[in-house]
């Protein structure tokens, strides 16, 4: 199981996420920190690393999806941003440098779903990182309402699609493996016409690994970082019980 299925129509991903950029404010203050190459792990078809590049920064994309890759080779082409794309795994990857800043975001630190992955993007991050270098990463709180979501359709948004003018509607089908601690999910697009008919309808699978918040301080701790921070969401709010999201700000310390 490969576990990209969600990711096999690049043009879909940016269509649905490319304006999202809740992270970028915070990735920017911590940028501005540092100097030399940053390296965006799981970066996709660049929905952040365009962005930092564009603003001057030298970056590094790393992604396993060689489709998603691709889109961001084109995009970033297409501006004439000089940005090094990566096709390694990202939880045994090489360069031949170190950073002193690395980020990994979009909650894809939820796509690592073993304890064994965990640990290979850990070390190989703290391996790339200088000494004092930062990590920041995000990933889902696993909240009850976040788990015990239902196993029956559920509507989640509505969006239009600007190339073709239909209507999607997104549905979700949840299951979750209490004992991997992993959430299943089936996402459902209805594509509907100016008439709201249902011209087209499209299932994509992904399998996402929840982690609590003291199994991160010991992995973190394990892999050689200390926390600097940790926030609720990428406006640096407090994390709480009933947060959606942690946000992660560590440094290497060994």
């Amino acid at each position: 199981m490969t576990n990209t299925e969600e990711y096999d129509d690049p043009i879909l991903y940016d269509k649905e996420n490319e304006a999202y950029l809740p992270e970028l404010p915070l990735l920017v203050k911590w940028a501005e920190k540092s100097n030399g190459t940053i390296i965006d792990i799981a970066c996709g078809t660049g929905r952040v690393t365009i962005p930092l590049a564009k603003r001057g920064y030298n970056l590094i994309g790393i992604d396993v999806h060689k489709g998603m890759l691709d889109e961001a080779k084109k995009k970033s082409a297409a501006l004439d941003l000089s940005i090094e794309w990566k096709e390694q795994d990202c939880t045994n990857f090489h360069l031949e440098m170190k950073s002193k800043f690395i980020f990994s975001v979009g909650n894809s630190f939820q796509h690592f779903l073993t304890n064994e992955a965990q640990d290979g993007l850990l070390s190989s991050v703290n391996k790339h990182l200088e000494m004092d270098g930062v990590f920041i990463f995000g990933t889902r709180f696993p909240s009850a309402d976040e788990l015990l979501q239902p196993s029956t359709e559920e509507y989640w948004r509505t969006y239009t699609d600007q190339d073709t003018g239909d209507i999607v509607d997104v549905y979700t089908i949840s299951n979750y493996d209490s004992l991997n601690q992993i959430q299943h999910y089936t996402t459902i697009r209805k594509y509907k016409n100016t008439d709201r008919q249902i011209v087209n309808e499209k299932r994509t699978n992904i399998s996402l690994r929840y982690v609590y918040p003291k199994e991160i301080e010991r992995m973190l701790k394990m892999h050689g970082f200390e926390i600097v921070n940790k926030y609720r969401d990428w406006d640096e709010n407090p994390l709480t019980n009933d947060s959606y999201q942690m946000i992660y700000v560590c440094r290497k310390v060994g």
